[in-house]
């Protein structure tokens, strides 16, 4: 199974880069993972947050592929704790889903065409995050799933 991250914007604080980067390393003992960043939009400061929603979400729907299982990660999303998080993965390992999915929006969120393409989605706490800081959370978290599923002394009971 192929794993993809899309995120829109780079991430530009270098201590989140190199955590992030650690933790792609981790993964990619058990899991094919790339993160595929969308620009971010020019010209912001003549567009309203929705507008910028909607160019955001043209970028993010172009990268989809119709088997694709896909998942935002929304703050309204289905919540877990970590083992739930791990068993929720190896489930659709078991499925053969080719290709799994994670979307991280902007700073405003997603428009109502990502929202409409995509019904899954996934909370990783009812806290509010940056969306830089969320990719740290979110690979840690995925790593930590692979680590729970094979047995590897990381997550702790």
């Amino acid at each position: 199974m192929k794993i993809l991250l899309i995120v829109v914007g780079k991430t530009d604080m270098k201590w989140l880069i190199e955590g992030i980067g650690q933790y792609v390393e981790r993964i990619s003992h058990f899991s094919q993972f790339d993160i595929e960043v969308i620009p971010d939009i020019r010209n912001t400061r003549s567009m309203d947050a929705q507008m910028q929603k909607v160019r955001e979400g043209e970028q993010i729907l172009k990268l989809l592929q119709p088997s694709d299982d896909i998942w935002l990660l929304d703050d309204k999303g289905l919540e877990m704790t970590s083992p739930e998080m791990a068993r929720w993965l190896q489930k659709r390992m078991a499925q053969s889903t080719k290709r799994l999915v994670f979307i991280i929006g902007g700073p405003y969120g997603f428009s109502s065409d990502v929202y409409d393409r995509v019904p899954g989605r996934i909370s990783l706490s009812r806290m509010t995050f940056s969306h830089q800081m969320v990719r740290l959370i979110f690979v840690e978290q995925l790593y930590r799933s692979f680590a729970i599923l094979n047995n590897l002394p990381y997550h702790h009971e």
